[in-house]
């Protein structure tokens, strides 16, 4: 004993390291699409989410979380690859995983092109239900149904058994109305919202949890560790669940955007996604308070019935023992506006489009129910689990640009990083602890800036960019 002591002492603790197995958890990873942190557990009182409420006491939940881009391809590819948008460029395209010079190649390569690849390689079993990159089951076809199926993302996944019900394969069940109706079937279908089903397996989700949790008791007797990425549809436009959802906001006070004032920078735009849909209220621009009202409970009615289906997954986790040795990790892939700047959407450079949700329980990291407002960028995802698993095969493609906060999980750290850096087309925009900068890129320099106190002006509305031309200064000093 005492001469493994002296060992010990010798080798600097590398006994204690070595010790730490390879592929030592499990990791549940759900996406959940446009969810900006409009939860009880954020502080949002009026919303309905018990169930990520309960992820949030059991882990750490982040405050200031910003995704690489806000929109969903773009935003997913960055986290996926591990890849800033100032490496890669891509700083819009939802097609970046199989279009273009950023097209993950089909051959397997000597390092791993993805965050799950990397995992199946190291002997995980690999599954994808709903959407995880960017297309609605991780295979190619184009929102009218139109591809070959191939996989998005090459040698990634050991099976996509996601559930295609009513609505066939393709964006059916990414763009669906109960009965089978999807907005892309060429019927005409494209009401902004519907709430008639009466079950949760009615609609796409409800059957994407049934699937995840029949995969879950698979897992139980498998002898191989296990990444299952579930990618839950909703509150993504069109704003469709169950009519429980819709019912349980009856006589219950809807806020108002807090900042409804158009800004005067150039970084608006005017929510063409949001109004392409036919509304139940006046298209005039802006709202009125009763069509705001109408849409931000909608929106709150579809986080209500993702949120139930996240407790189904949390409890069959749970049921079948697999919960001590699993990480979850709970990701919005961005934000999105509820009228706030007269905006209904995401694609912004703004904080509400870019910050998003961010929730993680590691079994036996750090204490449960904390708080972090450390600055993380979605591409620190991926470094973290590989600090945190420890999967056996470690090389990738390209260098991974995140920082792990393995460190801040563990409450050894408040912070591993001093701002966090998004990207919209050619706007960039840099988070510190209390302020944003956004600005457009030249030849020479930057134009078009923008500095907001969010301290005092938490939705950007007055620019500060000449008044303090200091931070300006160091806030652009960081843009890679």
């Amino acid at each position: 004993m005492r001469l493994l002591l002296a060992l010990w002492v010798l080798l600097g603790g590398a006994l204690v390291a070595s010790a730490q197995p390879s592929n030592r958890y499990n990791v549940l990873f759900i996406a959940v699409d446009d969810l900006r942190p409009e939860l009880g557990c954020y502080g949002v009182k009026e919303a309905q989410s018990p169930h990520i409420d309960r992820l949030a006491k059991s882990g750490m939940l982040f405050t200031r979380h910003y995704a690489a881009v806000a929109t969903c391809g773009a935003s997913r590819f960055a986290l996926l690859t591990g890849r800033s948008p100032a490496r890669s460029g891509v700083t819009a395209s939802n097609e970046a995983f199989y279009q273009g010079k950023t097209a993950l190649n089909p051959l397997q390569l000597p390092g791993a092109q993805t965050l799950p690849e990397l995992f199946r390689r190291s002997g995980y079993q690999t599954v994808n239900i709903g959407k995880i990159s960017h297309t609605a089951d991780g295979r190619v076809y184009a929102y009218n149904g139109e591809g070959n199926g191939r996989n998005e993302l090459p040698h990634a996944w050991d099976a996509l058994p996601t559930p295609f019900g009513d609505w066939k394969r393709g964006w059916g069940i990414f763009f669906a109305y109960a009965n089978g109706k999807h907005r892309e079937d060429g019927q005409g279908n494209n009401q902004l919202m519907e709430f008639t089903a009466q079950k949760d397996e009615d609609l796409p989700d409800g059957q994407l949890a049934r699937e995840a949790i029949s995969q879950l008791k698979g897992f139980k007797n498998s002898s191989k560790p296990f990444f299952l990425g579930l990618g839950f549809f909703k509150p993504h436009l069109p704003f469709v669940a169950p009519k429980q959802d819709w019912d349980a906001f009856e006589g219950k006070p809807i806020s108002l955007p807090s900042s409804p004032l158009k800004p005067t920078d150039p970084y608006w735009h005017a929510s063409s996604e949001f109004y392409k849909y036919s509304l139940p209220f006046a298209k005039a621009q802006p709202l009125d308070d009763d069509a705001k009202r109408t849409a931000r409970r909608a929106y709150l009615a579809c986080v209500r019935y993702t949120d139930r289906q996240v407790g189904k997954v949390l409890d069959a986790l749970k049921a079948e023992g697999l919960d001590k040795n699993t990480i979850i990790v709970l990701w919005g892939d961005h934000g999105w506006h509820l009228g706030e700047q007269q905006i209904w959407g995401k694609h912004s450079p703004f904080e509400r489009a870019v910050r998003s949700t961010l929730i993680i329980r590691a079994p036996g990291v750090g204490k449960p129910g904390k708080t972090s407002d450390a600055l993380i960028e979605s591409g620190d995802l991926y470094p973290t689990l590989l600090e945190l698993c420890k999967p056996t095969f470690t090389a990738t493609t390209y260098p991974l640009d995140g920082k792990s906060f393995v460190a801040v999980l563990a409450g050894k750290q408040a912070t591993v990083r001093d701002s966090a850096i998004s990207y919209w087309q050619e706007a960039l925009t840099v988070r510190s602890a209390t302020h944003r900068l956004i600005a457009r890129r030249t030849g020479s320099g930057f134009k078009d800036i923008a500095l907001y106190d969010l301290s005092r002006d938490p939705d950007n509305t007055q620019n500060i960019a000449e008044k303090e031309p200091e931070r300006v200064a160091a806030l652009l000093a960081k843009i890679p």
